[in-house]
């Protein structure tokens, strides 16, 4: 006969810590300390359990009650399995204290919840609840602060309903928080009418959270609904890997597969979505080409807004005295290819200006604003991010925004986001410069260009053979490819910058050369390890004083945060972004006197940390890619203080404790991540261990970020790897297309 099934336990204490968490599907092992020894199975006294299952995120502090079985793991020993799991208010002392302090009450941190436990007991949320005058009677509270703890405890009374309503379909407390934040008073009902709006309106909350909660809900699998919903986060998910549409058949055929339901099904939806013009189709020889509305409009309008404005009226093209004069102005040398660029910048409603490293972008930029001002026109600067506004302001001596400021974005909860300029408001000026376009996606160039209106004159400078924008589109390459428009492609290095080996092995790289390696008392090394762990460590060293004495010598302030920055090509593996971070704050950063500290996205952030925002955050003015210093942490009222850099000097951002997740570590990041940047010093892991990444347009934009030295630390056969895949990353576009088409 079979053996029976073990039997069902049930256990209940409070969450000690989090072993591990995968965030993709949820598993997660961790430490319970149960509310009676002698509940674990028979396995003696100790308190402390192991247990493992699939939860959302949970916090130390909790209380859980969880059923399950025992299972003896052959590696770990003996773990409780949870099938269920319930979030349960606390019972005993020390469960109310884990309660209070872990950061679901605003305002009261570990230290105040030891101190209101002490002195009332038991009876502490009875008082929070009923008796708050009392508060005053703690040491350390005093009126202000016992108001804010009685607004932080009823505002977490009013999430009693949605927080009792989402445990039943697993959904965990700082989810709920965010949830409320986002819907209020409204969470529930909002959630009943849809609950896969959670992936679209609720930062952190993804479609596969959304479908759990609409199946645990009772949502029929081949509701429509859930069809509708998945068909569009796929699509949704495809142009964050740079696509503008999807080709029909494939991504039904995912949705089917992902969702476990009948092609027919999905198909019968996507016509309908068709019919509602939620979805745009087009059909081509390799098949029918899916949009997402507002992506399909923002193509069309693109090709059509860069047409018109190149169809603009004709200037009188400056004469070949008039630019040479305003090169001798600037005191500059201009190639004959940078006269050129200048005078058809002119002469043309839209110029194109490519080329690499050391061949003269920015003179072009800077001889041009000389011609604008003996003409008396007015000049525009702009670029996608703040780092890249900074450098073209530092590098040309006039003001440059980025394109969301130039643009006079504001964001409202009620209406969103909205473009102050915009066709019915135009930008003021006779020519707008763009610099670094390659990061520009289609929907950014979309609302630029519907603020562009004849006879103004539109430059767009940028290297094609970077990295592609993180968004929809490849807008730079795509232009040019279409052959429609006047491109001034710039190949001539300037004796200045030949003398710089970071300029000329970029240029080797991006023609599929090996580089120059470890010319003594020259600006690019290599450092040759193989094994994983041992780049680990050298890159720790070269960042923590290795290079900061190497920078001393050069002239350069040693400061690792301002001066140094690790780029990986990939997140995780033993010398990716996750890991080279937690090391390098552990060097650089590690605990000490005086340093707060609070957790987020699984890692700690303390005073002193280099953190990088990783969404667009308008209300603050912070986009993804912004790279701060933490100044301050209230570990009691769970805010972070950090300061960005500005034209005007830093800028503090306070962050509440349910947006510390949009905050990470920085110490290292991704090659998409520091596009727009520059550095004085680059560090790169090249290794066999990131094949999928060994790409030649990712080495050559990590290479190109940094302005006085590169250090690569790997093998020479992951270098040579990454030189000859000179494979681009195709994206769906029809960008070209729609060009040559009109």
């Amino acid at each position: 006969m079979p053996a029976a099934a073990p039997a069902a336990v049930t256990l209940e204490g409070t969450l000690e810590r989090l072993t591990y968490y995968n965030e993709d599907n949820g598993y997660t092992v961790g430490r319970l300390r149960l509310e009676k020894a002698g509940e674990a199975g028979g396995v003696g006294p100790q308190p402390v359990i192991t247990f493992v299952g699939n939860f959302s995120q949970l916090r130390p502090g909790e209380s859980l009650r969880l059923e399950g079985t025992w299972t003896d793991h052959p590696e770990y020993g003996r773990q409780f399995k949870v099938s269920l799991h319930q979030i349960i208010l606390p019972h005993t002392i020390e469960g109310i204290e884990r309660y209070l302090g872990s950061g679901l009450v605003r305002g009261v941190g570990p230290v105040t919840a030891k101190r209101l436990v002490r002195h009332f007991g038991q009876d502490v949320l009875r008082v929070l609840e009923e008796d708050c005058g009392r508060l005053t009677e703690v040491d350390g509270i005093g009126a202000k602060r016992a108001r804010d703890i009685v607004a932080g405890f009823a505002s977490q009374k009013g999430l009693k309903d949605i927080m009792l309503f989402l445990q039943s379909v697993g959904v965990s407390p700082s989810l709920a928080l965010r949830i409320h934040r986002h819907y209020g008073n409204d969470s529930v009902a909002a959630l009943r009418e849809n609950p896969y709006r959670l992936a679209d309106e609720v930062f952190g909350i993804g479609f596969k959270t959304a479908d759990r909660i609409a199946l645990q809900m009772g949502l029929e699998p081949t509701s429509p609904h859930r069809v509708r919903a998945g068909l569009l986060y796929f699509l949704g998910q495809n142009t964050q890997e740079g696509h503008v549409f999807g080709f029909r058949e494939y991504v039904e055929a995912k949705v089917a597969e992902g969702l476990e339901v009948d092609i027919d099904l999905v198909s019968a939806e996507t016509d309908r979505l068709v019919d509602e013009g939620i979805l745009r189709q087009e059909t081509l020889d390799q098949g029918q080409a899916l949009y997402l509305a507002p992506l399909h409009r923002a193509e069309k309008a693109v090709a059509e807004k860069l047409l018109l404005l190149a169809r603009g009226e004709d200037w009188d093209p400056p004469s070949p005295g008039e630019v040479a004069q305003a090169a001798a102005d600037a005191e500059i040398e201009l190639s004959p290819e940078q006269s050129q660029a200048v005078g058809e910048a002119l002469s043309h409603g839209v110029l194109v200006v490519t080329g690499g490293p050391g061949t003269g972008k920015t003179t072009i930029i800077k001889c041009l604003l000389g011609l604008c001002r003996e003409r008396g026109l007015t000049p525009l600067l702009a670029a996608p991010t703040g780092r890249a506004a900074k450098r073209m302001t530092e590098a040309t001596g006039q003001e440059a925004r980025t394109i969301h400021r130039t643009l006079e974005v504001v964001f409202s909860p009620g209406r969103g986001l909205e473009f102050q300029r915009n066709e019915d408001n135009p930008l003021e000026a006779d020519i707008v410069i763009i610099d670094e376009v390659s990061m520009v996606d289609l929907v950014l160039m979309h609302h630029l260009l519907k603020a562009i209106e004849p006879p103004m004159r539109l430059v767009l400078v940028g290297d094609v053979d970077q990295l592609p924008a993180v968004g929809p589109g490849s807008v730079l390459r795509d232009v040019i490819a279409s052959g429609t428009l006047p491109v001034v492609r710039l190949t001539r290095i300037f004796r200045q910058a030949r003398e710089s080996l970071i300029v000329v092995n970029a240029h080797r790289i991006n023609e599929g050369q090996m580089p120059a390696l470890n010319d003594r008392d020259r600006d690019f090394f290599f450092i040759e390890e193989a094994l994983p762990e041992k780049i680990l460590e050298t890159v720790v060293a070269l960042c923590s004083h290795r290079l900061p004495d190497r920078l001393a010598e050069m002239g350069l302030a040693g400061d690792p945060f301002t001066s140094i920055q690790v780029i990986t090509p990939m997140r995780r593996t033993v010398i990716g972004v996750e890991n080279l971070n937690a090391e390098l704050q552990k060097a650089l950063n590690p605990p000490g006197w005086g340093k707060a500290e609070i957790g987020g996205r699984a890692l700690c952030l303390r005073t002193g940390d280099k953190v990088m925002q990783i969404r667009n955050n308008y209300p603050k003015e912070v986009y993804n890619g912004d790279i701060g210093v933490i100044r301050a942490v209230d570990a009691e009222g769970g805010q972070v203080a950090v300061a960005f850099p500005d034209a005007a000097g830093p800028r503090i951002v306070a962050y509440e404790r349910d947006e510390v997740d949009e905050l990470v570590l920085a110490y290292a990041t991704t090659v998409h991540k520091s596009q727009g940047s520059e550095y004085p010093v680059v560090v790169m892991p090249v290794s066999t261990q990131h094949y999928l990444m060994l790409q030649r347009h990712l080495l050559y934009t990590a290479v190109t970020r940094a302005k006085k030295l590169v250090v690569l630390v790997g093998t020479k056969k992951a270098l040579a790897i990454a030189v000859r895949n000179n494979k681009l990353e195709e994206r769906f576009s029809r960008l070209a297309d729609r060009l040559r088409g009109l």
